[in-house]
């Protein structure tokens, strides 16, 4: 579309593997020295195994592509983690874990940061925080998400300016280095830890129910911002729109997930 002159708010379809594959989201990470978990990917369940061994319980076990929200394992033990290797690796969610990213387990509190960027220039949205277990008291399998509300006390400006310099900054300014800017919403999953934020994931694209209150919670006009973003207009000028967004009177809001009995089985 871009390229019959179209303005699109969205990243390529190769820019867009920063969600679409956790292997090329993490060694673009990696690339360009942004702050995440350590990692391997896999294909083969022996080597697998093997690294899944040189880790400390929990285990966590990623499926490289797309899979609903639902392609993430955390093993609590060895026996579940290498069951869970053999059947991911054996089509558990088809092709999407025809390779498996098995990283170390990050201690902290997760949070979402969701930036608008045209590529270069960024405006930052309030931080949310999504729960995905399906039980109560973060218990039972993940889900797509269950609820979730903003903005997340947990990101503090502290956090925040960290977030900026240390992992939005060197994505945009890598991915474009590369060939591949990102034009679009920038979610990126933090855990914050002791040692600052670090990447659990990026999404291209609004988290859901993340977006929900986030919506809610806007008091000014995203539109412009979205323009901006897909027009190639907001370097430079991110006070200003910004401004029309008027996120100093965002309103705290929380969401809630109705979903059917059994989900997310």
């Amino acid at each position: 579309l871009r390229a019959r002159g179209f303005d699109v708010f969205g990243p390529s379809q190769q820019a867009a593997q920063l969600e679409s594959s956790k292997a090329f989201s993490k060694a673009r990470m990696v690339q360009y020295g942004v702050p995440t978990a350590a990692y391997g990917e896999f294909t083969d369940p022996v080597l697998a195994k093997s690294y899944l061994r040189t880790l400390e319980a929990p285990y966590v076990l990623k499926a490289d592509g797309l899979a609903a929200g639902k392609g993430v394992v955390i093993a609590e033990t060895l026996d579940q983690a290498d069951a869970e290797i053999d059947e991911m690796l054996s089509g558990k969610f088809g092709d999407a874990s025809a390779t498996l990213v098995i990283e170390e387990f990050m201690h902290g509190e997760e949070a979402s940061i969701f930036v608008i960027t045209d590529g270069t220039g960024a405006i930052y949205l309030p931080a949310a925080q999504d729960h995905k277990r399906a039980g109560d008291g973060d218990t039972g399998p993940n889900t797509g998400g269950m609820g979730a509300y903003a903005p997340a006390p947990v990101v503090t400006d502290e956090i925040l300016a960290r977030v900026k310099a240390e992992i939005v900054q060197p994505m945009l300014k890598g991915m474009k280095a590369d060939g591949m800017p990102y034009q679009g919403v920038l979610y990126v999953g933090i855990m914050v830890t002791t040692d600052g934020p670090k990447v659990v994931e990026f999404n291209a694209r609004f988290g859901d129910p993340e977006c929900q209150v986030l919506m809610k919670g806007l008091a000014g006009d995203i539109v412009p911002a979205i323009l901006g973003a897909a027009t190639g207009g907001l370097e430079g000028n991110e006070e200003a729109f910004e401004a029309l967004l008027e996120l100093d009177r965002f309103e705290p809001t929380a969401t809630i997930v109705l979903a059917t009995e059994g989900y997310p089985g």
